[in-house]
């Protein structure tokens, strides 16, 4: 039988524990823990709901797990509620942020099954007994501190880390700000376009009208050195003129005045 190299804590909760001899134990209640190292030493069944004894199992026991069970070698310790409930653990403690404000519950946690050691918690903002709440991977490296029943960790809100399940709530939250980024992207492009645009044609207009004032200045001085040929060209012919007119107006005189030679 194939034993993964991952567990996560609550899908061991739901197996119920076969030994060798093929004796049910009775389902998987509780981690046996060991929080200063972010260890899983063990786990905790309940043979009988009626009676308050439990059996505790070391976690190299294990030898196989399936859908419905999970199969040990050996025998088990046998203690009680009472002094269970000593037993160190994070289950369930609240968590802080680096501001000192609650934001929620640990959850859950992924370990190895070979040495126990404890990959990453899940936090829940809610209960996290309430089916479909959503969970958050929460980093050891990720801890300030830790006490009984309160975790601190260096982060402000749990958007700072990465959703591992969500809830149907959470699914629309995310898509809505995912939706809401996207619009102000959208927005933000074409509000640039658009002053792009207004630029553009601002500086057409101003080179259109330099274009403009430099053609009728060019004009305005060809018409005045058009005037000032004109002028120049009509001056000539006047004088010309004027000068034929007098030789004509000699020779009239002389043809009318009998006693000019």
């Amino acid at each position: 039988m194939a034993i993964p190299t991952k567990l996560l804590l609550s899908d061991l909760l739901k197996l119920n524990v076969r030994c060798d001899k093929g004796f049910d134990h009775g389902p998987v209640v509780r981690a046996w823990m060991h929080p200063p190292a972010h260890r899983i030493l063990g786990w905790i069944s309940r043979p009988s709901t009626l009676k308050l004894q439990r059996e505790v199992w070391k976690l190299d026991q294990l030898k196989g797990i399936n859908q419905q069970e999970v199969y040990v070698k050996g025998n088990c310790s046998i203690s009680d509620e009472q002094t269970l409930e000593r037993f160190p653990t994070l289950m369930n403690s609240n968590i802080f942020n680096r501001s000192g404000q609650r934001l929620g519950f640990l959850a859950d946690f992924v370990f190895e099954i070979k040495k126990g050691k404890i990959q990453y918690y899940l936090v829940s903002r809610s209960n996290p007994l309430i089916p479909g709440t959503s969970r958050w991977r929460l980093s050891i490296s990720q801890i300030m501190d830790k006490q009984p029943g309160s975790i601190s960790c260096d982060i402000d809100t749990f958007n700072d880390l990465p959703i591992q399940k969500a809830s149907l709530r959470e699914e629309i939250l995310t898509k809505s700000r995912k939706w809401k980024s996207q619009f102000d992207d959208l927005t933000y492009n074409a509000s640039d376009r658009l002053e792009g645009w207004i630029d553009d044609q601002i500086n057409d207009d101003e080179n259109e009208n330099i274009e403009n004032s430099f053609i009728s200045e060019n004009n305005f001085h060809s018409y005045d050195d058009w005037i000032d040929n004109l002028d120049i060209d009509s001056s000539d012919e006047f004088n010309t003129m004027k000068e034929k007119d007098r030789k004509t107006s000699s020779i009239n005189e002389r043809d009318l005045d009998p006693w000019i030679e």
